[in-house]
């Protein structure tokens, strides 16, 4: 019982010592009243952008999803890592989007996570994948959209999209 009170106080006391940005509230949209708008500054790659959020630039990775290789300074670039930032940036670059959390604001490196949608409602991380220019990446306790993501690769995989066509998977 000890260890169940404790780990409930942990969890209260990191949800709020979060601030920022809410993952909790979300509608089925992406709009819901615990969403936040940005400004997609730069795409860095296929599952990471630089979003100016309230004056500041911040780099954000897309949560569940996993893009080839395009810009890491001490990897090759990776089948089919261009054709997904080139579809990252046709998706996002320049727009607004809007961003929401999961259970983790941040990963280990410092980057928001979060699930990105587009003003006209396109879900940006499925999107990715039901085309084949992404994989899923499930790193709990991050995984809100984790059964749709793998549903939407499994489609793709089958139908031979993007990289499932291109590259030796």
């Amino acid at each position: 019982m000890r260890r169940l009170v404790l780990l409930l106080a942990v969890v209260l006391a990191a949800a709020l010592a979060g601030g920022g940005l809410t993952q909790l509230g979300e509608d089925s949209s992406g709009q819901g009243p615990d969403a936040t708008r940005a400004r997609v500054v730069r795409v860095v790659d296929g599952d990471t952008i630089v979003a100016r959020i309230g004056g500041r630039d911040e780099r954000v990775r897309y949560i569940g999803v996993d893009t080839p290789e395009s810009v890491a300074p001490d990897r090759p670039v990776e089948c089919f890592g261009r054709a997904a930032a080139r579809e990252n940036e046709r998706l996002v670059e320049g727009r607004t989007v809007t961003l929401t959390t999961d259970v983790e604001e941040r990963d280990r490196f410092g980057r928001l996570l979060a699930y990105v949608r587009v003003g006209d409602g396109r879900f940006v991380n499925a999107e990715l994948v039901r085309r084949g220019f992404a994989t899923t990446l499930t790193i709990p306790p991050n995984v809100r959209h984790a059964g749709r993501f793998r549903a939407l690769q499994r489609e793709a995989r089958r139908a031979g999209r993007g990289l499932w066509g291109a590259c030796r998977r």
